[in-house]
């Protein structure tokens, strides 16, 4: 019989993957819009901080 570890609570998958995938939203977004070409020069490194993110949060556990 094995007991499990609880999962530390910052460390769950859900809430990084929702976090994350706001990030690539806010990214494209910021790709998208025609006013600020401050907003849109960093919109390619947000967007690409929310994949890498998406990435590493997919091999976090699931956690009950």
């Amino acid at each position: 019989m094995t007991t499990r570890k609880p999962i530390s609570r910052w460390l769950r998958r859900a809430p990084w993957e929702v976090a994350t995938s706001s990030l690539i939203g806010l990214g494209l977004v910021m790709l998208m819009q025609p006013w600020a070409i401050e907003v849109y020069s960093y919109g390619f490194t947000v967007l690409l901080a929310g994949v890498i993110g998406y990435s590493i949060a997919g091999k976090l556990p699931q956690g009950n």
